[in-house]
């Protein structure tokens, strides 16, 4: 399983928005600046994370993005499912399995199921809270006088 750049960027995005969540709405290119990713890739993020009802837009002068939830209400899961679709590792398992005439007796099924689970279970346990808290955890680790 490899996690593709929309994904990626859209994590990243979402957790800009997290750090950044008490100066209300943010202009993509600020988060575009921070995050060194093009705006013009952003622009074809958003459509996706509105339509699913986790980013709350403002238009104008004035305008821009903010989560429409605290930080430790999103799951990596949830947001990499949006983006990159479920995470079976293959056909026969996942959300929608595609049914298979050796699947009764395929010895192979329960390692698909059992990663398949694990992948789940593991981003669906960490939240972009969690996320921020690590990164705050390290800063505090590398500090120097």
């Amino acid at each position: 399983m490899k996690i593709s750049t929309k994904g990626r960027y859209a994590l990243r995005m979402l957790i800009d928005l997290a750090e950044h969540r008490k100066e209300g709405y943010i202009a993509l290119k600020d988060i575009a600046k921070r995050q060194d990713i093009s705006k013009k890739y952003l622009e074809q993020i958003v459509p996706i994370l509105n339509r699913s009802d986790l980013l709350r837009t403002n238009r104008g002068k004035q305008g821009g993005y903010m989560l429409v939830k605290e930080p430790g209400k999103y799951t990596v899961g949830e947001i990499l499912r949006l983006t990159e679709g479920d995470f079976a590792p293959v056909a026969c398992v996942g959300k929608n399995p595609e049914e298979c005439k050796r699947s009764a007796e395929c010895p192979t099924l329960p390692v698909w199921q059992g990663l398949y689970k694990v992948i789940n279970e593991y981003f669906d346990g960490i939240t972009l809270q969690d996320i921020i808290d690590q990164q705050n955890a390290r800063n505090i680790d590398n500090y120097m006088i």
